[in-house]
């Protein structure tokens, strides 16, 4: 039918389809041109310190600053070429966006002044030379860091816990919470102290758990990955019941060591952040919930994460020292691990004198296991590394 072709007789037409074409030529061109430019683009954090007083509109400068430093020669004309294609093309009324640039800026801080952009090499160069600008840190992977720790260091657990415990909260930056624990259960607890300012994100709390929020700014997400607070590694659910776990009864490992578990704080409410998952924790990530739990009005912050290498960072390189600084001066108490990477010598990864270091030296314990060795003879063998003398 007549509807199946182009009329061309019209030279109008005909010009707006030559056009139309070349558009279209162009801009699978500088698509292409524009994929290999993003490429180069990597994510940094952009730390600033403190806010000066009476500051507003802090995202609008954070873009504002962003915008200053991009390279818009590799996207400036092509964009603008998309766009006009796009007029083109688009629906009778319908107008398409006139933003050129992209989306470089990622995330604002609210807790402290930063920011999270994707930048380019020569654009990195620039944002370290602008006023105001403390340090630019490339973002990175960072790990998970992990007994009856408590017992060991002389903490009773039939002490009567007082209202201030009652009312503390502990943070804890990890792989999330599995609910269900009976560690989480939330018989006996009251509401949240009134300071609480947090909620529950795709979660649902109880008075134990009285925050849940997950965190992942690049968007990629394993095929195993609760895109949820939740904890599909055990790591994160480990470290909140170590930190603030209630007393649980004949509890063991496959029926052995039974015995009762609990945390150190078992009347303390507890608030999940969760940044790691199946690829891996992202710096972005980790500082965001350090952001987030300052804002939110936690107590205490637990953390037992690290770089995967030995990394001594200056002080504004370091994201634990930056986060847990913003947390002391606002009277948060941070706990961080001190890694997994020893027993040689500078293998500790925080030194920054805010926060608490802590790190496995020796326990008060010896576990046994049988060997047979192929002449049928048995031998019982320590299995600790570390035995205490």
């Amino acid at each position: 039918s007549s509807g199946d072709f182009v009329n061309i007789s019209s030279p109008r037409k005909m010009i707006s389809l030559g056009w139309s074409s070349l558009l279209q030529i162009l801009t699978c061109i500088l698509i292409l041109t524009q994929s290999f430019s993003e490429d180069d683009r990597k994510t940094y954090i952009v730390y600033m310190g403190h806010y000066p007083k009476g500051m507003e509109l802090t995202e609008l400068l954070h873009t504002s600053m962003v915008e200053s430093v991009l390279d818009r020669s590799a996207f400036g004309f092509g964009g603008r070429i998309i766009f006009y294609y796009k007029i083109l093309t688009a629906p009778n009324g319908m107008y398409p966006s006139s933003k050129f640039a992209p989306d470089a800026l990622l995330h604002s801080y609210k807790s402290f002044n930063g920011f999270v952009a994707r930048l380019s090499k020569q654009e990195t160069l620039r944002m370290r030379g602008m006023d105001g600008v403390v340090s630019v840190i490339r973002d990175r992977n960072h790990k998970l860091q992990t007994t009856r720790s408590w017992d060991f260091l002389g903490f009773p657990g039939n002490v009567k816990r007082t209202s201030v415990e009652s009312d503390t909260i502990v943070g804890v930056i990890d792989s999330g919470i599995w609910p269900e624990s009976d560690s989480f259960n939330d018989t006996g607890f009251g509401l949240p102290p009134q300071k609480w300012k947090g909620s529950c994100h795709n979660f649902t709390c109880n008075r134990k758990i009285i925050g849940a929020k997950y965190f992942r700014m690049n968007g990629v997400f394993g095929k195993d990955d609760s895109i949820s607070p939740r904890d599909t590694d055990g790591h994160g659910t480990h470290c909140a019941s170590t930190a603030a776990g209630n007393p649980v009864r004949s509890a063991s490992l496959f029926g052995l060591a039974s015995g009762t578990a609990r945390g150190g704080v078992p009347s303390a409410h507890i608030a999940v952040y969760k940044v790691c998952w199946s690829l891996g924790c992202m710096s972005t990530d980790i500082l965001a919930a350090f952001d987030e739990a300052i804002a939110d009005g936690v107590d205490i912050l637990s953390v037992s994460l690290g770089p995967s290498d030995v990394v001594h960072d200056d002080y504004f390189e370091d994201i634990y020292a930056i986060g847990a600084f913003h947390a002391m001066q606002r009277g948060i108490l941070m706990s961080k691990s001190s890694g997994n990477l020893g027993p040689d010598a500078y293998t500790i990864s925080n030194n920054a004198p805010w926060l608490i270091s802590v790190a496995a030296s020796i326990i008060d314990r010896n576990f046994f296991t049988n060997v047979q060795l192929g002449n049928g003879r048995i031998y019982q063998y320590f299995v600790n590394t570390l035995i205490k003398k």
